[in-house]
């Protein structure tokens, strides 16, 4: 039921920067259900970093202090800062505030806290419920899940695909990095903050010699943290390949992905930002992330999942049990199995006109109603 008076809404979504992608549709469903309200995103400060003078469904981004169970990246809860944040919500009189945080112990009485007219959000077994609220089961995609919740205020879904506006910025950055050329660029991000998630590095080395032999240019990328990570991949590979690990910005990345003829990465952030900004990516899943977390389109992507269900050390049956061990749960995905999905995405992408750096323009030249973010 679509709210009547609504002038501030407050969505909460202080997580990781692949999580704030999933959310990116519900939230372009909001901006056209109530285009006259004023919408803040709580967010992290990647999230004001990679929004900052770019169109999106949101008018302005605060980063979440420090706060058990919701926003902990920053360090340890400060309960006076949460406690001047909450006043300084209360005092905006929002009407609306949205949890698309999850299950809802911690972030549904974080919400409440905001002193809205009106809360939305998820509900696990373990939460309190919010005025308006759906049941919360893990096994749902994410990005379908944050769709179907802001049904509840009226909202109607307008895309399924997250989308990023690339502006001249990302590409200056992208540019400054990663000079332009006329080879097909294929960017592979070997990293990931879960090694259950991360491909072997030797693996990503098979495949981009593979594509550099058919004459792409090989960018590999990851953060600060990731450059062991990156240099172990280039120094394995046969052909050459450029290395710009922690050299690269959020920004850059955005600029960078919108060139790619393919973006080759694990399940992780950079993967969902690079789908986002229009690169045709190939995604290494385990199947139950594939299943919560994989493009919803298949024009332009393709994932790879790996079926292992037991920890390679114990046994123990991942979906079930839990286990303090951390293998790889995608290291049994051939990389034939992923040259062959990026050949085939790079061939049927065909680079028509319309793609890559002329796509980006046009995408920052429309009109913000016409996007998806």
């Amino acid at each position: 039921m679509h709210l009547p008076n609504v002038a501030r809404i407050a969505v909460l979504r202080a997580n990781g920067i692949g999580d704030l992608m999933f959310a990116l549709p519900a939230m372009d469903a909001l901006r056209a259900a109530y285009p006259d309200a004023h919408i803040t995103l709580l967010g992290a400060r990647h999230h004001a970093v990679l929004l900052d003078g770019r169109r999106s469904p949101v008018d302005r981004v605060i980063a979440v202090p420090p706060s058990r169970g919701v926003n902990e990246v920053d360090g340890p809860e400060d309960a006076s800062a949460l406690a001047r944040f909450f006043a300084a919500m209360r005092a905006e009189r929002l009407d609306l505030a949205v949890q698309m945080h999850g299950g809802g112990q911690f972030s549904n009485p974080f919400t409440r806290r905001l002193g809205a007219r009106v809360s939305v959000g998820l509900k696990a077994d373990n939460a309190p419920p919010l005025d308006r609220w759906i049941p919360y089961t893990y096994w749902q995609p994410e990005v379908a899940r944050y769709l179907e919740l802001v049904t509840l205020v009226g909202a109607t879904p307008r895309a399924i695909a997250p989308q990023l506006a690339v502006t001249v910025r990302d590409l200056e950055d992208a540019e400054a990095v990663v000079p332009s050329t006329d080879a097909p660029l294929v960017l592979l991000n070997p990293g990931g903050t879960d090694p259950r998630r991360r491909w072997p590095e030797e693996r990503f080395a098979e495949v981009g010699d593979a594509l550099a032999e058919q004459g792409a240019r090989i960018v590999v990328n990851g953060s600060d943290a990731e450059r062991e990570i990156a240099r172990r991949v280039v120094d394995a590979m046969h052909t050459d390949a450029l290395d710009v690990a922690g050299r690269l910005s959020l920004r850059g990345l955005v600029g960078l992905a919108s060139r790619c003829s393919v973006v080759i990465s694990n399940d992780s952030g950079p993967l969902y930002v690079s789908a986002a900004a229009g690169a045709p990516t190939v995604g290494i899943y385990w199947c139950g992330n594939l299943a919560t977390s994989g493009m919803l389109t298949r024009a332009r992507h393709r994932p790879v999942a790996s079926w292992q269900l037991e920890c390679s050390v114990c046994g123990a049956h991942c979906v079930y049990a839990e286990c303090t061990h951390r293998p790889s749960f995608v290291s049994r995905v051939t990389a034939r199995d992923v040259i062959a999905a990026a050949r085939d995405v790079w061939r049927t992408e065909v680079r028509e006109a319309g793609c890559g750096m002329g796509d980006a323009e046009r995408r920052e030249a429309e009109p913000p109603e016409a996007l998806s973010v």
